[in-house]
């Protein structure tokens, strides 16, 4: 082959890879405009603080705006549908909880599918629910919770943040497992069940542990037991419910990342690994952990196997306990 003829295959070679380079410097160009973090809670809880972190930290890796934009309503539906809707381009993600895995479930009617219309990118952390009691009920430990729950005829009474709430559910999925009597008082939100438990009017509360970190460390509340597989570093003192004698029993809530389905492979894994780095620098961390969180910082795969588990888990509770939301 003489010299010239070499050339122009080498020439031709190198445009017949022009497309897929050109490709490849797309995507190293993501994001090319503000990116939409939707949030299906009010500004100021929980899932908003870990998100305005989360984005703080992404907008300044990407070197544009990630924007947290607060769709509270209809149980977290409202947002969810939003961003099912969104283009799968990367520029709409989603900080969801617990309530995107139940929501299937419970609502009679949604627009959209938990599962087949997102696509998993984190599962940043998972903060157990805890079994609390005011001092006053006569119970520190499981055992003498039972036997004071058996000991009523008309049991005990446990609040909940509402209908349909992982609160409310797992107060349901203990009865199964416990055959206990217990009577469901719904609230509407986290405070008023937890300042009516503070007082007395009503027994217990599988609470978020979240919620209820300040009462318990000033002794106004009494954990009893956490729904974890492993005690929190947070409360290293509180037991799991398996070390205190019931096993398999796990409930809680977890905030996680998704985005909607379609998302293409590479730039969902650019995006999954971006926001792993995130959850795992220290800064970071500490707050996840200050929140009763248990770090998971799980990679797509994981969080989507973990998202189909609760599916099931909850479905099954939800037909159990009847509840329902038109």
């Amino acid at each position: 082959m003489n010299t010239h003829r070499r050339l122009l295959l080498q020439a031709g070679a190198a445009a017949a890879l022009l497309p897929a380079t050109g490709a490849l410097h797309a995507q190293t160009r993501f994001p090319d405009k503000p990116v939409k973090l939707v949030v299906p809670y009010p500004a100021g809880g929980a899932t908003d603080v870990i998100a305005r972190a989360l984005a703080e930290r992404l907008a300044a890796t990407w070197g544009q705006p990630v924007l947290v934009d607060n769709r509270p309503g209809a149980g977290t539906t409202l947002a969810a549908a939003q961003v099912a809707r969104a283009p799968a381009d990367g520029s709409t993600l989603y900080m969801t909880t617990s309530a995107h895995t139940i929501s299937a479930s419970l609502y009679k009617k949604l627009d959209f599918d938990a599962l087949k219309d997102f696509a998993a990118l984190n599962l940043a952390v998972k903060v157990p629910l805890v079994l609390v009691v005011p001092p006053s009920l006569p119970a520190r430990t499981l055992a003498e919770f039972t036997k004071l729950a058996q000991s009523r005829p008309q049991g005990l009474t446990y609040a909940s943040p509402g209908n349909g709430t992982a609160q409310h559910l797992a107060g349901e999925l203990f009865k199964r497992q416990t055959q206990l009597t217990l009577t469901h008082v719904p609230y509407r939100g986290d405070a008023p069940a937890v300042t009516d438990l503070l007082a007395g009017q009503v027994d217990a509360m599988f609470a978020t542990l979240t919620a209820v970190l300040p009462h318990i460390a000033s002794g106004k509340l009494v954990a009893i037991a956490l729904a974890n597989g492993k005690r929190i570093e947070r409360v290293p003192t509180i037991p799991t419910f398996a070390e205190a004698g019931l096993a398999g029993f796990e409930a809680g809530t977890w905030f996680g990342v998704l985005a909607p389905a379609g998302l293409a492979a590479p730039l969902r894994q650019r995006i999954a690994e971006d926001i792993a780095r995130l959850v795992a620098e220290p800064e970071m961390r500490r707050r996840l952990v200050d929140l009763g969180g248990e770090v998971m910082n799980s990679k797509p795969p994981e969080f989507e196997a973990f998202l189909q588990a609760e599916s099931r888990k909850w479905a099954e509770v939800v037909r159990l306990s009847g509840a329902t939301i038109d």
